[in-house]
């Protein structure tokens, strides 16, 4: 089983480039197929998740072309199936996005309920509901989403709750119905938009995405395209979220400032140093750094996926800290594992008390979920001794080339896959 030994207490320097978006990626893999031309698209990011997903089309009888680490050309004119039936795909959440595409395309689809990380409650009732409003006959049967439809048509269509997912999949299938579609109370969130940028570049005529109303007029087809996916927001975070801990000095390259002004700002707020760039931002962690309160909430808000990391990061900030989770219910388990490098965070409901500590102390934890992982990862770099994570399979399904990309910085990591490898990697750094 593979592990990260970390071996803490450097201040990570120097620079690091974000790759493309994973959750921006996912929906654009699904949207690809959306025509029978070939599509072109790069700045993929070389994760599990995305690799899962390219899996999947294939299956289907796409052609995917993997021109290198982060492009890929598709042509999805031999898909013969639109039945996703894989144990493999029901692992990663944005599988339900096949769905959308599916339906759009073909009128039919069936596709497995998603997995994903277990971080809480995820349903997909706003999806059915969008698919249920543009004409679709919907039905759940043997743990699969099965959707029909005669021919879809347009739908005024308000989401109960903001719903990344559904908003993206709804959009989807809305692109192929005859009409105009309007989505209200649409999610607000980078990938969203360039999931519309991505479907427009194909023909589509999508309007408003990043706003809460998003119109959408419906189009015969789609055609190919050459589209780039934006930088990771998330990513970008986190090695933020890592200068701020460590009390480093990082340049974090490609990335768009605008997208990261939520963590920009908490940052600040506990005295670090944020220097913002065209493309890129610096963080300079600031010695002694102040406690400040977090809440999750939809973009532009602060982001339910950077919770964890910037947990870790208040955890060695002066006084006390609240953190409220607002999106999902289960997202504190990590709680559990800084305890055991001396984390004093009491979770009472959806809030996390985080009382300051000067320093975490190395020991042995287990990522709970990606981005819990990631945050304990940060935890082992700003301990003292050996930090060994293990479960890192969660950490690889969203992060390309972590642990390289933290040597890189002047981070002291390694990912092993035996005891006599963690021991040989111990002896060797002292």
């Amino acid at each position: 089983m593979e592990q990260f030994i970390i071996k803490g207490g450097t201040p990570l320097k120097g620079e690091v480039t974000i790759g493309g978006a994973k959750n921006a990626a996912l929906g654009i893999l699904a949207a690809a197929i959306m025509t029978d031309d070939t599509v072109h698209i790069d700045n993929l990011p070389d994760v599990r998740d995305i690799n899962v997903m390219l899996e999947a089309i294939s299956e289907i009888g796409a052609e995917v072309n993997r021109i290198d680490r982060h492009t890929v050309e598709i042509t999805a004119s031999g898909i013969r199936d639109v039945s996703v039936d894989d144990d493999f795909i029901r692992r990663i959440r944005a599988s339900y996005y096949f769905i959308g595409a599916l339906l759009g395309k073909y009128k039919d689809a069936k596709v497995p309920l998603p997995g994903g990380c277990n971080i809480g409650s995820r349903p997909i009732d706003q999806h059915l509901k969008g698919f249920k409003a543009l004409g679709a006959d919907v039905k759940i049967a043997r743990g699969a989403v099965v959707a029909r439809a005669e021919r879809l048509t347009a739908a005024h269509i308000y989401f109960d709750v903001v719903s990344v997912g559904a908003t993206i999949n709804v959009m989807m299938a809305a692109t192929l119905a005859e009409g105009r579609t309007i989505l209200e109370n649409a999610a607000k969130e980078p990938h969203i938009v360039d999931v519309a940028n991505f479907l427009n570049s194909m023909g589509a005529s999508i309007k408003g995405a990043g706003t809460d109303t998003i119109r959408i007029d419906g189009v015969k087809k789609l055609h190919g395209t050459e589209y780039s996916i934006i930088p990771d927001q998330i990513e970008a975070g986190t090695f933020m979220c890592m200068a701020a801990a460590t009390r480093g000095n990082l340049l974090i390259k490609n990335v768009i400032p605008k997208h990261l002004e939520s963590i920009t700002a908490k940052l600040i707020e506990m005295g670090n140093e944020v220097e913002e760039y065209d493309e890129a931002v610096r963080v300079i962690g600031a010695k002694v750094q102040r406690h400040t309160d977090i809440k999750t909430l939809p973009y532009p808000g602060f982001p339910t996926d950077m919770q964890p990391q910037m947990a870790v990061t208040l955890s060695l900030a002066e006084g006390t800290s609240m953190v409220t989770e607002s999106i999902f219910e289960n997202r504190f388990k990590y709680v559990d594992e800084l305890a055991r490098m001396g984390g004093n965070i009491k979770v009472e409901g959806n809030v996390a008390v985080i009382d300051g500590i000067e320093s975490f102390s190395g020991a042995t934890v287990s990522a709970p979920d990606l981005r819990a992982g990631a945050a304990l990862v940060i935890a082992g770099l700003a301990a003292q001794g050996f930090t060994t994570v293990d479960e890192i399979g969660y950490i690889q399904r969203g992060y390309e080339c972590f642990e390289e990309k933290i040597k890189g910085c002047g981070g002291t990591i390694e990912k092993v896959d035996s005891d006599k490898a963690a021991a040989k990697f111990k002896l060797k750094v002292g």
